[in-house]
Protein backbone atom coordinates (compact mmCIF):
# COMPACT_ATOMS: atom_id res chain seq x y z
CA UNK A 1 0.00 0.00 0.00
CA UNK A 2 2.40 2.52 0.83
CA UNK A 3 4.56 1.46 -2.27
CA UNK A 4 1.28 2.28 -4.05
CA UNK A 5 0.61 5.45 -2.77
CA UNK A 6 4.12 6.65 -3.24
CA UNK A 7 4.26 5.65 -6.71
CA UNK A 8 0.48 8.04 -6.98
CA UNK A 9 2.60 10.80 -5.25
CA UNK A 10 5.40 10.24 -8.05
CA UNK A 11 2.87 10.18 -10.74
CA UNK A 12 1.43 13.76 -9.34
CA UNK A 13 4.24 15.22 -8.94
CA UNK A 14 5.54 14.16 -12.29
CA UNK A 15 2.44 16.01 -13.74
CA UNK A 16 3.11 19.37 -11.97
CA UNK A 17 6.97 19.08 -13.81
CA UNK A 18 5.17 18.60 -17.30
CA UNK A 19 2.87 21.18 -16.70
CA UNK A 20 4.92 23.87 -15.49
CA UNK A 21 7.68 22.68 -18.13
CA UNK A 22 5.13 22.98 -20.44
CA UNK A 23 3.92 26.47 -19.43
CA UNK A 24 8.13 27.61 -19.04
CA UNK A 25 9.10 29.63 -21.96
CA UNK A 26 5.29 31.05 -22.71
CA UNK A 27 4.90 34.62 -22.92
CA UNK A 28 2.06 36.69 -21.32
CA UNK A 29 1.34 40.15 -20.56
CA UNK A 30 0.23 39.12 -17.40
CA UNK A 31 3.11 37.20 -16.31
CA UNK A 32 4.25 38.66 -13.40
CA UNK A 33 0.30 39.43 -12.29
CA UNK A 34 1.16 37.59 -8.99
CA UNK A 35 4.94 37.85 -8.46
CA UNK A 36 5.55 41.37 -9.24
CA UNK A 37 2.17 43.25 -9.40
CA UNK A 38 3.25 46.76 -9.22
CA UNK A 39 5.94 45.96 -12.11
CA UNK A 40 4.67 48.12 -15.10
CA UNK A 41 3.73 51.56 -12.62
CA UNK A 42 7.05 51.10 -11.29
CA UNK A 43 8.51 50.96 -14.70
CA UNK A 44 6.14 54.17 -16.35
CA UNK A 45 7.36 56.32 -13.46
CA UNK A 46 10.56 56.36 -13.95
CA UNK A 47 9.98 56.31 -17.05
CA UNK A 48 8.45 59.39 -17.35
CA UNK A 49 10.82 61.10 -14.81
CA UNK A 50 13.54 60.42 -17.43
CA UNK A 51 11.42 61.02 -20.15
CA UNK A 52 10.92 64.58 -18.41
CA UNK A 53 14.52 65.45 -17.89
CA UNK A 54 15.48 64.44 -21.82
CA UNK A 55 12.30 63.72 -24.05
CA UNK A 56 14.89 62.20 -26.64
CA UNK A 57 15.19 59.14 -24.28
CA UNK A 58 11.67 57.37 -25.65
CA UNK A 59 13.52 57.09 -28.83
CA UNK A 60 16.63 55.98 -27.67
CA UNK A 61 15.07 53.47 -25.46
CA UNK A 62 13.06 51.94 -28.52
CA UNK A 63 15.90 51.69 -30.87
CA UNK A 64 17.89 49.79 -27.89
CA UNK A 65 14.95 48.09 -27.57
CA UNK A 66 15.01 46.85 -31.41
CA UNK A 67 18.69 46.36 -31.36
CA UNK A 68 18.66 43.83 -28.13
CA UNK A 69 16.08 42.03 -30.53
CA UNK A 70 17.66 41.50 -34.05
CA UNK A 71 20.75 40.28 -31.84
CA UNK A 72 19.97 36.72 -30.05
CA UNK A 73 16.33 37.41 -29.80
CA UNK A 74 15.09 40.25 -26.51
CA UNK A 75 17.27 38.51 -24.29
CA UNK A 76 18.95 41.70 -22.73
CA UNK A 77 22.13 40.90 -24.46
CA UNK A 78 22.64 44.50 -25.64
CA UNK A 79 23.09 45.39 -21.72
CA UNK A 80 26.10 43.85 -21.04
CA UNK A 81 29.58 45.49 -20.82
CA UNK A 82 32.56 43.92 -21.95
CA UNK A 83 34.09 42.54 -18.57
CA UNK A 84 37.67 40.44 -18.56
CA UNK A 85 37.55 38.46 -21.07
CA UNK A 86 33.77 38.86 -21.91
CA UNK A 87 32.46 40.86 -25.05
CA UNK A 88 30.15 41.97 -25.11
CA UNK A 89 27.90 44.36 -28.06
CA UNK A 90 28.09 47.53 -26.94
CA UNK A 91 30.77 48.05 -28.98
CA UNK A 92 29.63 46.86 -32.25
CA UNK A 93 29.76 49.42 -34.92
CA UNK A 94 25.65 50.10 -35.20
CA UNK A 95 25.74 50.36 -31.18
CA UNK A 96 28.83 52.08 -30.13
CA UNK A 97 28.98 55.94 -29.38
CA UNK A 98 25.17 55.35 -30.75
CA UNK A 99 22.54 53.67 -28.96
CA UNK A 100 21.87 55.36 -25.56
CA UNK A 101 19.87 54.63 -22.19
CA UNK A 102 21.86 52.35 -20.29
CA UNK A 103 21.91 54.16 -17.50
CA UNK A 104 18.01 54.48 -17.54
CA UNK A 105 17.51 50.73 -17.72
CA UNK A 106 19.80 50.21 -14.78
CA UNK A 107 17.32 53.66 -12.59
CA UNK A 108 13.91 50.85 -13.70
CA UNK A 109 15.89 47.79 -12.76
CA UNK A 110 17.21 49.50 -9.40
CA UNK A 111 13.58 50.50 -8.49
CA UNK A 112 11.52 47.29 -9.49
CA UNK A 113 14.80 45.36 -7.44
CA UNK A 114 13.24 47.21 -4.40
CA UNK A 115 9.53 45.75 -4.74
CA UNK A 116 10.48 42.89 -6.64
CA UNK A 117 13.58 41.42 -5.61
CA UNK A 118 15.38 38.63 -7.88
CA UNK A 119 12.06 38.40 -10.23
CA UNK A 120 11.74 40.29 -13.32
CA UNK A 121 14.19 40.17 -15.92
CA UNK A 122 16.35 42.61 -17.72
CA UNK A 123 14.96 42.23 -21.36
CA UNK A 124 11.41 42.48 -19.90
CA UNK A 125 12.28 45.73 -18.40
CA UNK A 126 13.33 47.08 -21.69
CA UNK A 127 10.21 45.69 -23.01
CA UNK A 128 8.26 47.82 -20.81
CA UNK A 129 10.50 50.80 -20.89
CA UNK A 130 10.30 50.92 -25.09
CA UNK A 131 6.66 50.52 -24.62
CA UNK A 132 6.47 53.52 -22.48
CA UNK A 133 8.70 55.51 -24.15
CA UNK A 134 6.37 55.44 -27.15
CA UNK A 135 3.23 55.76 -25.34
CA UNK A 136 4.80 58.91 -23.26
CA UNK A 137 5.60 60.61 -26.73
CA UNK A 138 1.91 60.52 -28.14
CA UNK A 139 2.04 57.06 -29.65
CA UNK A 140 0.21 54.06 -28.74
CA UNK A 141 0.27 51.35 -25.95
CA UNK A 142 0.05 47.68 -26.03
CA UNK A 143 0.22 44.90 -23.80
CA UNK A 144 3.73 43.64 -24.00
CA UNK A 145 4.36 39.61 -23.56
CA UNK A 146 6.88 39.08 -21.05
CA UNK A 147 8.31 35.90 -19.45
CA UNK A 148 11.81 36.72 -21.65
CA UNK A 149 14.47 35.00 -19.96
CA UNK A 150 18.20 37.21 -19.95
CA UNK A 151 21.61 35.62 -21.30
CA UNK A 152 24.45 34.78 -20.29
CA UNK A 153 25.64 35.72 -23.62
CA UNK A 154 26.31 38.25 -26.08
CA UNK A 155 27.31 38.20 -29.74
CA UNK A 156 29.46 40.98 -31.26
CA UNK A 157 29.45 39.58 -35.02
CA UNK A 158 26.16 39.08 -35.21
CA UNK A 159 25.03 42.36 -33.59
CA UNK A 160 27.78 44.20 -36.33
CA UNK A 161 25.97 41.79 -39.58
CA UNK A 162 22.20 41.93 -38.25
CA UNK A 163 22.38 45.77 -37.36
CA UNK A 164 23.96 47.37 -40.10
CA UNK A 165 21.59 47.93 -42.99
CA UNK A 166 23.10 51.16 -44.66
CA UNK A 167 23.45 51.25 -48.39
CA UNK A 168 21.09 48.48 -48.80
CA UNK A 169 18.45 47.57 -51.33
CA UNK A 170 15.16 47.11 -50.55
CA UNK A 171 15.27 43.52 -51.23
CA UNK A 172 18.25 43.47 -48.56
CA UNK A 173 16.02 45.28 -46.48
CA UNK A 174 13.86 42.35 -46.61
CA UNK A 175 15.28 39.72 -46.54
CA UNK A 176 17.38 40.91 -43.19
CA UNK A 177 13.77 41.30 -41.61
CA UNK A 178 12.36 37.84 -43.29
CA UNK A 179 14.96 36.54 -40.89
CA UNK A 180 13.76 37.50 -37.84
CA UNK A 181 10.06 35.96 -39.11
CA UNK A 182 9.20 39.45 -39.71
CA UNK A 183 7.23 40.41 -42.96
CA UNK A 184 7.89 43.27 -45.10
CA UNK A 185 4.36 45.37 -43.75
CA UNK A 186 6.25 44.26 -40.17
CA UNK A 187 9.26 46.23 -41.86
CA UNK A 188 7.79 48.92 -42.77
CA UNK A 189 5.65 49.69 -39.79
CA UNK A 190 8.39 49.01 -37.70
CA UNK A 191 10.60 51.41 -38.99
CA UNK A 192 7.48 54.05 -38.53
CA UNK A 193 9.62 54.24 -35.07
CA UNK A 194 11.70 56.73 -37.24
CA UNK A 195 9.62 59.04 -36.28
CA UNK A 196 10.89 59.80 -32.84
CA UNK A 197 14.72 60.19 -32.70
CA UNK A 198 17.88 61.72 -34.05
CA UNK A 199 20.37 60.29 -36.04
CA UNK A 200 24.16 61.05 -36.65
CA UNK A 201 25.71 62.67 -39.64
CA UNK A 202 28.17 59.55 -40.52
CA UNK A 203 25.07 57.44 -40.48
CA UNK A 204 22.88 60.02 -43.32
CA UNK A 205 25.69 61.81 -45.11
CA UNK A 206 26.14 59.59 -48.30
CA UNK A 207 22.24 59.96 -48.91
CA UNK A 208 22.50 63.84 -48.64
CA UNK A 209 25.10 64.30 -50.95
CA UNK A 210 25.41 61.33 -53.08
CA UNK A 211 21.38 60.05 -52.84
CA UNK A 212 19.49 60.60 -55.80
CA UNK A 213 16.11 59.69 -53.82
CA UNK A 214 16.00 62.81 -51.96
CA UNK A 215 14.38 66.23 -52.29
CA UNK A 216 16.94 68.81 -53.40
CA UNK A 217 16.23 71.10 -50.45
CA UNK A 218 16.23 69.05 -47.69
CA UNK A 219 19.32 67.83 -48.71
CA UNK A 220 20.78 71.31 -48.74
CA UNK A 221 18.85 71.47 -45.14
CA UNK A 222 20.63 68.71 -44.01
CA UNK A 223 23.81 69.68 -45.63
CA UNK A 224 23.68 72.64 -43.01
CA UNK A 225 24.85 70.41 -40.11
CA UNK A 226 26.72 67.83 -41.79
CA UNK A 227 30.08 68.48 -44.00
CA UNK A 228 30.92 66.72 -46.96
CA UNK A 229 34.38 65.78 -45.52
CA UNK A 230 34.60 62.97 -42.67
CA UNK A 231 35.04 62.73 -40.06
CA UNK A 232 34.18 66.26 -39.40
CA UNK A 233 30.74 66.26 -37.92
CA UNK A 234 30.47 62.90 -38.17
CA UNK A 235 28.49 63.01 -34.42
CA UNK A 236 26.27 65.65 -35.12
CA UNK A 237 22.33 65.27 -34.80
CA UNK A 238 19.56 65.87 -37.30
CA UNK A 239 16.04 64.66 -36.35
CA UNK A 240 14.57 61.92 -38.29
CA UNK A 241 11.77 63.35 -38.69
CA UNK A 242 11.97 66.52 -40.09
CA UNK A 243 7.99 67.51 -38.82
CA UNK A 244 7.72 66.44 -35.14
CA UNK A 245 10.91 64.48 -33.80
CA UNK A 246 9.61 64.48 -30.06
CA UNK A 247 6.13 63.31 -31.04
CA UNK A 248 5.23 59.75 -32.25
CA UNK A 249 2.67 60.48 -35.21
CA UNK A 250 2.60 59.08 -39.21
CA UNK A 251 4.71 61.99 -39.89
CA UNK A 252 7.75 60.20 -40.95
CA UNK A 253 5.31 58.49 -44.12
CA UNK A 254 4.36 61.95 -45.21
CA UNK A 255 8.62 62.57 -45.17
CA UNK A 256 8.73 59.41 -47.28
CA UNK A 257 6.56 60.73 -49.90
CA UNK A 258 8.07 63.74 -50.19
CA UNK A 259 11.68 62.13 -50.50
CA UNK A 260 12.40 63.84 -47.56
CA UNK A 261 13.38 60.39 -45.57
CA UNK A 262 17.10 60.97 -43.61
CA UNK A 263 18.79 57.36 -43.86
CA UNK A 264 18.79 55.90 -47.60
CA UNK A 265 16.97 52.99 -45.50
CA UNK A 266 14.13 55.02 -44.42
CA UNK A 267 13.62 56.44 -48.64
CA UNK A 268 13.61 52.54 -49.67
CA UNK A 269 10.30 51.88 -48.73
CA UNK A 270 9.12 54.67 -50.82
CA UNK A 271 11.03 54.80 -54.18
CA UNK A 272 9.08 52.69 -56.65
CA UNK A 273 9.28 49.23 -54.59
CA UNK A 274 6.59 47.14 -53.07
CA UNK A 275 6.19 48.87 -50.02
CA UNK A 276 5.36 52.49 -52.21
CA UNK A 277 1.28 51.29 -51.43
CA UNK A 278 1.56 51.10 -47.99
CA UNK A 279 3.83 53.75 -47.49
CA UNK A 280 1.27 55.72 -49.04
CA UNK A 281 -1.76 54.28 -46.69
CA UNK A 282 0.25 55.01 -43.70
CA UNK A 283 0.75 58.48 -44.70
CA UNK A 284 -3.42 58.80 -45.37
CA UNK A 285 -4.36 57.01 -41.87
CA UNK A 286 -2.24 57.50 -38.95
CA UNK A 287 -4.61 54.61 -37.02
CA UNK A 288 -3.79 51.90 -39.58
CA UNK A 289 0.13 52.69 -38.42
CA UNK A 290 -0.55 52.69 -34.92
CA UNK A 291 -2.00 48.83 -35.36
CA UNK A 292 0.18 47.37 -37.85
CA UNK A 293 2.87 48.99 -35.48
CA UNK A 294 1.73 47.90 -32.03
CA UNK A 295 1.22 44.00 -34.05
CA UNK A 296 4.79 44.39 -35.17
CA UNK A 297 6.08 45.40 -32.03
CA UNK A 298 4.05 42.29 -29.97
CA UNK A 299 5.69 39.97 -33.01
CA UNK A 300 8.84 41.40 -32.71
CA UNK A 301 8.97 41.30 -28.87
CA UNK A 302 8.21 37.46 -28.95
CA UNK A 303 11.41 36.91 -30.54
CA UNK A 304 13.87 34.74 -27.78
CA UNK A 305 17.22 33.03 -27.64
CA UNK A 306 17.33 29.82 -29.25
CA UNK A 307 16.32 26.53 -27.53
CA UNK A 308 18.70 25.43 -24.62
CA UNK A 309 20.55 28.31 -24.53
CA UNK A 310 21.53 29.35 -20.96
CA UNK A 311 19.01 32.23 -19.47
CA UNK A 312 18.77 33.64 -15.75
CA UNK A 313 16.97 36.93 -14.19
CA UNK A 314 19.93 39.08 -13.80
CA UNK A 315 20.62 41.19 -10.93
CA UNK A 316 22.59 43.39 -12.51
CA UNK A 317 21.45 44.10 -16.07
CA UNK A 318 25.61 44.54 -16.95
CA UNK A 319 26.99 41.68 -15.83
CA UNK A 320 25.84 37.92 -15.56
CA UNK A 321 25.51 37.01 -12.34
CA UNK A 322 28.23 35.20 -10.73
Amino acid sequence: MASSSSCRTCHCLLALFLLFSAAYGQLSPSFYAKTCPRLELVVRSTMTKALLADRRMGASLLRLYFHDCFVQGCDGSILLDDVGSFVGEKTAFPNVNSVRGYEVIDQIKKNVELVCPGVVSCADITALAARDGVFLLGGPSWKVPLGQRDSTTANLNEANSDLSVTSLSLDVLLASFAKKNLSPRDLTALLGAHTIGFSQCVNFRDHIYNGTDIDPAFATLRKRSCPAQAPNGDSNLAPLDVQTQLVFDNAYYHNLVAKRGLLSTDQLLFNGGSQDALVRQYAANPKLFESDFVTAMIKMGSLSPPSGTPTQIRRNCRVVNS
